[in-house]
């Protein structure tokens, strides 16, 4: 059966594929969006994984969401609603120490690491809005420059140059190292240490002492200055976020079909003087659809799966195969009958966004066993309780605990069917170290590991940004080199998801900057 009404065809209604389609819509194109799974949002999904218990099942906390595009599509209108806003921070220690980020400020530190910190906290703020401004437009081409390359070029040198003399230096130090040396340099407790390299961490196969680290920090921080709402807790789950999409996306004009799984992207046959190019989309029920642009939101090994590897250049093939997206974040979530209590903590600390880390070396020792294909017997977290600001996720008095888990390779050695509840045993001991009696309270558990993530969301590798947020990776070659600018090298076919420019985070920019290259008729040059 062949289906040829529309101008685009997306693949995938994630967040960066629906605002794409916005955006295409709203521009004049007839839009049509194909979706594997029965609901929006990709990996912001809610979904129920005990009798009354629901949890968003990847991503938990919206932190980076762009207030352009979050304004663009009327978000708010389409059914975005916050349970909490500005969450604080609480990093925990097994000894009961915690320190807490709040409204800017800090706690549970000495007077010269409160000082140091927020001299860190304004420095990086102004270089995570030099990199806010860069990600907000496609990359400029740093080879056969046009006029308007030439400009953004010039823009982003201004942009660094504003910094003054001494911040841009600063940034020019550390912008390619890693986090453990500039935490090291900077604060006298271990705790705080622990808590800024999270943030540069969480959902990469890094650890502190990794390289790039500093730059992952920025990219995670990069709206903090833009109206950004994070760290937030949405009513309903992450997956009232895709619903909101999709409801923006429907409202601008285009079309969502569910239960629509993408299995090759068609190709015309070449001729002599125009290499080959998009066709359409043929679906896993043999449905095919005919279309002379196609946008993927799929991660980019995905897509170019899709494509075929006989029909791309070898050398392209290479530089996908070798883009790095191998997870090591895995999910737990936990059914309670109660609040937990916090060891060291107050009354507050249920609600908040709390870290598991006590320092550094705990993080990287952690990270080491991974690297060897073993999970770490002390694993670090980022946990979320959202049923606090938010009941209707859980049955009357209960409550959820959602935690990213640090570090759970993807290729665990003896595979996860046999690794699965030993590991799970091991997080619930650790999440006793700081919250005593939590697994008298504990009705039912899951735990989903990358490779759960792979089966579930479609992401090779089950890596939460669809691959590693380095520099190598990042601003002028995001993902690889011939489809940095969103145009792929089959004419037609563009990328729009969190592969692409600017990365991983629950942004919206990847969506919106394809849409305008696909307006603009950009191609892979």
């Amino acid at each position: 059966m062949t289906d040829a009404a529309f101008d685009v065809v997306v693949i995938g209604a994630g967040h960066n594929g629906l605002a794409c389609a916005s955006y295409l819509a709203r521009g004049g194109r007839k839009v049509l969006v194909l979706e594997a799974a029965d609901r929006p949002g990709g990996l912001a999904a809610t979904r129920e994984f005990a009798a009354g218990f629901r949890v968003s099942a990847a991503a938990h906390l919206l932190t980076m969401l762009d207030a352009g595009v979050a304004r663009d599509l009327g978000l708010e209108g389409h059914g975005l609603e916050f349970a909490a806003r500005n969450l604080k921070t609480v990093a925990l220690a097994d000894n009961g120490e915690r320190v807490v980020f709040e409204d800017g400020a800090i706690g549970g530190v000495s007077a010269k690491d409160q000082a140091a910190f927020a001299e860190f906290r304004r420095q990086n703020r102004r270089f995570a809005k030099v990199l806010a401004g860069f990600c907000s437009r496609p990359s400029p081409r740093l080879v056969d420059r046009r006029k308007s390359d030439t400009l953004a070029l010039a823009r982003l040198a201004w942009d660094v140059r504003s910094l003054g003399r001494a911040d841009m230096r600063e940034l020019l130090r550390v912008g390619a190292i890693n986090i453990y040396d500039v935490a090291q340099e900077k604060f006298e407790s271990a705790l705080l240490k622990a808590a800024v390299s999270m943030d540069a961490v969480l959902g990469s196969h890094m650890g502190p002492r990794s390289p790039n680290t500093v730059y992952s920090y920025l990219h995670r921080h990069m709206n903090d200055d833009a109206g950004a709402a994070g760290p937030a807790v949405v009513k309903g789950g992450m997956g009232a976020l895709g619903e909101a999409f999709a409801a923006a996306a429907e409202a601008a004009g285009a079309e969502v079909r569910y239960g629509s799984r993408a299995v090759r992207i068609d190709l015309s046959e070449p001729s002599s003087n125009e290499a080959c190019r998009a066709a359409g989309v043929t679906l896993a029920d043999g449905t095919r659809i005919e279309t002379g642009l196609v946008v993927s939101n799929a991660d980019l090994k995905t897509t170019f799966r899709m494509v075929g590897p006989l029909n791309l250049d070898a050398g392209f093939v290479r530089r996908v195969h070798s883009f790095r997206a191998r997870g090591v974040t895995a999910k737990l979530h936990l059914a309670l009958d109660g609040l937990p209590e916090f060891h060291g903590g107050d009354a507050g600390d249920a609600g908040a966004r709390l870290l598991l880390a006590s320092s550094m070396d705990d993080i990287e020792s952690a990270f080491d066993h991974a690297k060897y294909g073993r999970f770490s017997p002390v694993p670090v977290m980022e946990i979320s309780i959202p049923t606090v600001y938010d009941a209707s996720l859980a049955p009357d008095g209960k409550q959820v605990l959602s935690a990213l888990v640090q570090y759970a390779p993807y290729d665990l050695k003896e595979g996860w069917d046999a690794g699965r509840e030993t590991f799970k045993a091991i997080c619930l001991q650790r999440l006793e170290a700081v919250a005593p009696g939590i697994g008298e309270s504990v009705r039912a558990s899951e735990l989903l590991t990358p490779p759960d993530l792979e089966a579930e969301f479609g992401v090779r590798g089950g890596h939460w940004h669809h691959g590693e947020i380095a520099l190598d990776q990042a601003l002028f070659t995001r993902p690889v080199p011939g489809a940095n600018r969103y145009a792929t090298p089959v004419r037609g076919l563009y990328l729009c998801g969190a592969s692409s420019h600017p990365g991983g985070g629950i942004l919206g920019l990847a969506g919106r900057n394809a849409a305008r290259a696909v307006l603009a008729g950009e191609d892979s040059g």
